[in-house]
């Protein structure tokens, strides 16, 4: 890579830099100065002499990714978005972390052009760069598997803390990166040995760049020079000699002074986290040459200067563009699965080839998942995934799909390109990868555990939900039918815990059928997904006796109406997943006693809320107030849908190491104890 000379104008620009994170600070009354200070001149550096981007084409697939892992500090990437030209001016750096700006305290996506990644919790942002690094490889074997050309190839790059690198979820990725051999992965740690209470002694001592030796990366150190600066010119060689790399990936320690160069705020704990105050700023900007009296001060030289990295953009773009057109008409029909990809469409009946299943012998929900998942990777290659070294067990395999593992991989059906993800035991990992994945923008990935280990993978299931990423989680081993393995392994609070995240929709089908209507809705919707299956075996509904599982993509549906000949109904039965069988099975004694009880299926809390008003009103009438839910699990998301005059037949505690059978019948999920439930509703209601 040929650069053109480091100018003086390129030194203004850095202190320019570093006084607008000051002013924006300053102004907003709060926020995280002194890194984006300290780390002026690398992000200048990576921005407008490193990186591979351009600022028009924000989307362009073979751009290279940045991601601040250290959230805090967003101005250390708002200010590049600002000096690149991605949209941001000074007016937006005025409105810092208020209500409704382009600069939010933490990056978000899809909000702020230019941010690739929402970050703020700590590791995450490592951890999505191990997604896109992963992603990257993968689409790189979709678009060019022969690999005749280059213009897929990118890096990802990150800025990250000490914080990020004390988060567990960091050290799982980085384990994983290593053992992947990502070549295109660089993270560059800044280590300023300070965190919000002091100096990160007191709680890390570790040797970073040994342990991540250890995982297999590169590292590279650089020192600040005499004077606390950061070693700027250090710091381009080590950027560009980690860019030819492609073996592994690399750690770039970084050693910085906290607010360099305020005079009494750098080094300290004080600059983390809150404005220098103004007599700490005019001397700092005394010291960087500029005028302590101005605020928001950008010298049209400077910006101009700046902004020319779009010209250096724009000509990288065209170069591309014109090899990318070449690569188009030789590979047509990876040409139009690539626009396929980024227009974000599925092929025409891709779902023709979806299995059915008869109630012949009963089947296990992550099983029916399992030959659901063949079918619909058998039609869609960007289909990809794997588990928490649980593939067998949560069936989240692809059969013939290899092993993803680097070309030097020595292990048993290896391939570079492979679709079979070995995350190993490292579930927040897993969950913060796959929105790596997602967001690197061609793939539909997806992961599986048991469902009491959700709680592991929490913070990455809050992010994808809050950046709505289509990827689906997916949670096995459901309830008390997990048996023998104990109150450890049987969830009890997580359906409750998990529908009240905000964007998550949270599907637990009944049977078999069921199974195959969501998967086709997860595909086709493009949400993040959480879907809760069985370990034990439960039959599969006879639907020549109750109504089409086609309903479950409604979210709730009737499978059995209060009789044979009438709608009308007693009672109301709502229940999911495996208790849906025993609640047809109460409706049949209840129905000996001249009791018409309706039986709702209820797979998805979130899908039946989307739909009209009046398709809710028929599946469950207000006129209606006997109402009783059966769930394994605790019942508190179900008051809104029984009322007061609802009985909830659930689970309040904990559970036991038993076979499923013994618990069931132990804590009351039974169809005689659901008979009891809904007298008891038919009484609260004619009171």
């Amino acid at each position: 890579m040929k650069l053109s000379k480091w100018s003086d104008l390129d030194d203004q620009a850095v202190a320019v830099t570093r006084a607008l994170a000051m002013d924006a600070v300053q102004k907003a009354g709060n926020g995280h100065p002194g890194t984006a200070m300290a780390l002026a001149p690398v992000a200048y550096t990576l921005f407008q002499r490193i990186m591979k981007h351009n600022p028009a084409e924000p989307n362009w697939i073979a751009r290279d990714r940045f991601i601040l892992s250290s959230g805090h500090s967003s101005l250390t990437l708002y200010l590049q978005l600002y000096l690149s030209g991605y949209g941001l001016e000074l007016e937006d750096l005025k409105k810092f972390r208020t209500y409704n700006s382009l600069t939010p305290g933490h990056p978000e996506y899809g909000h702020t052009v230019g941010v690739e990644t929402t970050t703020g919790p700590l590791g995450q942002g490592v951890a999505n760069a191990v997604g896109m690094a992963m992603a990257a490889r993968y689409e790189r074997g979709l678009l060019d598997p022969n690999l005749t050309t280059n213009i897929f190839d990118h890096n990802i790059w990150v800025i990250c803390s000490d914080g990020d690198l004390q988060e567990g979820v960091s050290a799982e990725a980085s384990s994983l990166a290593g053992t992947q051999g990502l070549g295109n992965l660089v993270v560059i740690y800044d280590d300023n040995r300070i965190s919000i209470e002091g100096d990160t002694h007191i709680a890390f001592t570790e040797d970073v760049s040994a342990r991540y030796k250890a995982y297999g990366w590169e590292v590279m150190e650089v020192a600040t020079k005499k004077n606390g600066d950061v070693d700027r010119n250090k710091v381009e060689e080590v950027l560009l000699k980690a860019a030819k790399l492609t073996d592994k990936p690399v750690l770039i320690r970084l050693k910085s002074v906290i607010a360099w160069p305020a005079p009494n705020a750098k080094g300290t704990a004080k600059s983390h986290g809150a404005a220098l105050g103004e007599p700490e700023i005019t001397a700092t900007k005394q010291l960087l040459g500029l005028d302590p009296n101005l605020t928001f001060n950008v010298p049209t030289e400077v910006i101009n200067h700046a902004r020319k990295v779009k010209e250096r953009g724009a000509e990288l773009f065209k170069d591309w563009s014109t090899k990318f057109e070449l690569w188009k008409k030789s590979n047509p029909v990876q040409a139009q699965l690539l626009s396929r990809l980024q227009n974000q469409e599925l092929p025409q009946a891709w779902s023709k080839d979806l299995p059915t299943f008869d109630s012949s012998a009963d089947l296990a929900t992550r099983t029916a998942s399992g030959k659901v998942m063949q079918s619909i990777a058998a039609a869609l290659p960007e289909f990809w995934g794997g588990s928490a070294d649980l593939k067998d067990s949560n069936n989240t395999t692809i059969e013939g799909g290899r092993s993803f593992l680097p070309a030097n991989s020595k292990m048993a059906n290896a391939y570079e390109f492979g679709r079979i993800i070995h995350f190993g035991v490292r579930e927040h990992a897993m969950g913060a990868i796959l929105n790596g994945i997602a967001l690197h923008g061609l793939a539909r990935p997806f992961s599986g555990t048991y469902l009491v280990f959700s709680d592991y993978m929490r913070g990455a299931v809050r992010l994808a939900s809050l950046m709505k990423l289509p990827v689906t989680f997916i949670w096995t081993h459901d309830s008390i039918g997990v048996g023998e393995d104990g109150c450890t392994h049987q969830p009890v609070e997580h359906l409750a815990g998990l529908r009240a995240v905000p964007g998550l929709d949270v599907i637990r089908p009944a049977d078999a059928n069921e199974v195959v209507v969501c998967w086709k809705e997860i595909i086709e919707r493009r949400k993040p997904v959480g879907l809760i299956l069985s370990r034990q075996n439960v039959p599969v509904i006879d639907r020549t006796k109750y109504l089409p599982a086609a309903g479950a993509a409604k979210g709730a549906y009737v499978v059995a109406h209060g009789s044979e000949s009438s709608k009308e109904c007693d009672v109301i039965l709502l229940a999911t997943g495996s208790e849906v069988s025993i609640a047809l099975q109460a409706r049949l004694i209840l129905a000996g006693e001249n009791i018409k009880a309706r039986v709702v299926s209820l797979p998805s809390f979130e899908w039946f809320t989307e739909q009209p008003v009046q398709y809710q009103e028929e599946v469950l009438p207000k006129s209606v107030k006997a109402r009783v839910s059966v769930e394994a699990g605790v019942a508190q998301p179900w008051y809104k849908l029984i009322g007061d005059c609802g009985v909830p037949v659930s689970l309040e505690h904990y559970g036991a190491s038993a076979s499923p059978a013994t618990l069931f019948k132990e804590y009351g999920f039974t169809p005689e104890n659901i008979v009891v439930a809904a007298k008891e509703s038919i009484k609260k209601a004619s009171e």
